[in-house]
């Protein structure tokens, strides 16, 4: 699927060189792949602004704990980010993420990886000072190097005004109803397109359920919450634990992290239950995200079990150096889920379907557009210096 054909400027206020639908993370690099050619772009979403998974998150980018693919559109991602931070001017640092190890087999688990590089192991001492754990059964830790964080809140809608002064233009409140062949049609009328990118996650099996089906996709909702917190000290860094490294790839293969499932498992069974990834980030403002726990299904149970946020707040104040929490804000996340990390078809000629299938669409969304856009539509690299 090479050299498809564009049109040439926008002749109608309905037609551009490539049409984006969903405004998530996804679609904003998308959006921001083309606009960097000089291309005409417009993005349509259901919404007011991005409300989906891409503002429901850590604002954590874990470019480090990934591999393979996933790790290539980490890569790319990361320097996607810290150009649009510097040019849309919103909140991000170059922080790497802490792993609080309470066990000797999680520190296996980050020996082995650490092997590799871009890790560093931490002794106790030097984690307590990044960070303001208790003492009791904290044994080491390491430090994730590459790794990013921001504000999901303050960042995609900062995105959104960077990429309208490029001139994308967003036609909010839109619904779309199809696509084939170029063509969009939506609640406000058809748009013609050289190339049309459909990124609307999780909501694909109602844009193009076939896709969805063959692909696997389902939903994973999650459990989250934001606490107001009193520490002694800040915490530098996103923190994960031993349940966040039997989630990612580059730690949870080989029989180290079997090992440390089973012991995890056997211990808190009740844990085990939320399929819980205990970590924390903390935002500029002094707020603590905690959480959280995963569930799929087609269409998972809006209904939040008190269990979890109790679990959630119980874990973080015997990790932690502070009084019980209080907290601010519950929500649920939900992103598509699917047996590979992610989802990339072709159905015709001008139309490419992105989808980040695992938790981990902020870590390599921008990255896995900018690379299947490029390799769809035939485009070369965006030169240096552009937008």
């Amino acid at each position: 699927m090479t050299g498809v054909a564009l049109t040439t400027a926008a002749n109608t206020a309905d037609t551009a060189d490539v049409v984006v639908v969903g405004s998530g993370i996804v679609g904003l690099g998308a959006a921001y792949a083309a606009a960097r050619r000089g291309l005409s772009v417009i993005v349509v979403d259901r919404a007011d602004a991005p409300v989906g998974a891409t503002i429901r998150n850590f604002g954590h980018l874990c470019i480090g704990a990934q591999t393979g693919e996933a790790r290539r559109y980490a890569d790319a991602s990361r320097e996607l980010w810290l150009r649009l931070s510097r040019d849309a001017g919103f909140w991000l640092r170059e922080s790497g993420t802490l792993v609080a190890a309470r066990h000797a087999d999680e520190i296996a688990v980050l020996e082995r990886a650490a092997a590799d590089g871009g890790i560093r192991m931490l002794e106790t001492d030097e984690l307590r000072r990044l960070a303001p754990l208790r003492a009791e059964g904290l044994v080491g830790g390491a430090h994730i190097e590459p790794d990013l964080q921001t504000d999901p809140r303050t960042a995609a809608a900062a995105i959104v005004r960077h990429l309208a002064t490029l001139g994308v233009d967003f036609r909010f409140r839109t619904a779309v109803t199809s696509v084939a062949g170029g063509r969009v049609e939506t609640s406000r009328g058809s748009l013609t397109a050289g190339a049309v990118v459909v990124a609307v996650n999780q909501d694909i099996d109602q844009l193009l359920p076939e896709i969805a089906e063959t692909g696997g996709v389902m939903r994973c909702a999650l459990d989250m919450m934001r606490a107001a917190v009193s520490m002694p000290r800040p915490l530098s860094a996103p923190l994960l634990t031993g349940w966040s490294l039997v989630r990612y790839g580059r730690f949870a293969d080989g029989d180290a992290a079997t090992a440390l499932r089973e012991r995890l498992h056997a211990e808190r069974p009740d844990l085990a239950a939320l399929d819980l990834n205990q970590m924390y980030t903390q935002l500029p403002d002094g707020t603590l995200i905690i959480g959280d726990s995963h569930s799929v299904a087609v269409s998972p149970s809006p209904f939040q079990p008190e269990a979890a946020f109790a679990a959630f707040l119980a874990e973080a104040e015997a990790l932690f150096e502070m009084p019980p929490p209080r907290v601010l804000e519950r929500w649920q996340g939900v992103y598509a889920k699917a047996a590979q990390e992610f989802l990339i078809r072709t159905p015709d000629e001008r139309m490419l379907v992105l989808a980040a299938t695992t938790g981990i669409g902020m870590t390599t969304g921008l990255g896995l557009a900018e690379e299947n856009l490029t390799a769809a539509f035939g485009w070369a690299p965006a030169l240096e210096g552009t937008p």
